[in-house]
């Protein structure tokens, strides 16, 4: 498979920041009383880690290892602040919703996990991939959210209402325990998914969401995702 499209099939599917890795859950939880903040969000949040993920990969010669976080956190709180001033210039109301969340980007761990376990030591075409594909992951995550919280606390999808005047909106899917609800049973369908195609013999992301980006590859191969992979070899080999 081409490089930059299995970056953006890891992002989406294999390493879903939302559904697999489990990352950005304070943003996941907070904004999506509606779809159009979850996609809002989402968008926001991938632009910031493309560009974020380029400047990254042109520096990462450059940028001492001593101050290569700090020096990440500059780099994507330089993006976060122009998202912010375009976000309150031409989508106000959409500005509004989001709140505090636009300028927490800063330090989502999606992003700095991405600038050090992947644009730090990649080129910057890969780079922008992988970006655009945690990005999209993460957007399709909330946007999903959103749109069942939406659905069923307020009968609506974006804003238009799509059930019946009869219906009784249940009000806690828009309130803070029903964001708990939902995405526990879009984790666990989608699991469900997953292990139907593990049985099938189709190839799946290790148990732990990891592959070869996360930020514990660096770490001579002690991450969970990696002694799993290597528990599998010497089954194989035993064999």
């Amino acid at each position: 498979m081409n490089k930059c499209i299995e970056r953006i099939y890891n992002g989406l599917v294999k390493e879903n920041p939302t559904f697999v890795l489990m990352l950005g859950m304070c943003p996941t939880l907070a904004v999506t009383t509606s779809a159009i903040n979850g996609i809002g969000m989402g968008l926001s949040t991938t632009a910031v880690l493309v560009m974020s993920n380029m400047l990254i990969s042109m520096l990462r010669k450059i940028i001492p290892d001593s101050v290569r976080m700090p020096a990440f956190i500059v780099v994507v709180a330089s993006f976060v602040t122009v998202v912010d001033f375009l976000l309150e210039g031409f989508v106000p109301s959409l500005y509004d919703s989001l709140g505090l969340y636009i300028p927490l980007i800063v330090v989502n761990c999606i992003i700095l996990g991405r600038a050090e376990s992947y644009a730090s030591k990649n080129p910057v075409l890969p780079s922008i991939f992988d970006g655009i594909g945690m990005g999209l992951g993460f957007t399709v995550g909330l946007t999903s959210i959103g749109i069942v919280r939406e659905l069923i606390g307020a009968g609506q999808i974006f804003g238009m209402q799509v059930m019946p005047d009869s219906y009784e909106p249940l009000t806690i899917f828009i309130l803070a325990p029903g964001a708990f609800f939902v995405l526990a049973c879009l984790v666990a369908l989608q699991n469900k998914v997953r292990n139907n195609l593990a049985k099938k013999g189709k190839q799946v992301s290790a148990a732990s969401g990891c592959a070869d980006g996360c930020a514990s590859c660096a770490s001579k191969g002690v991450c969970g995702g990696h002694l799993i992979q290597e528990e599998s070899k010497k089954k194989e080999e035993g064999a």
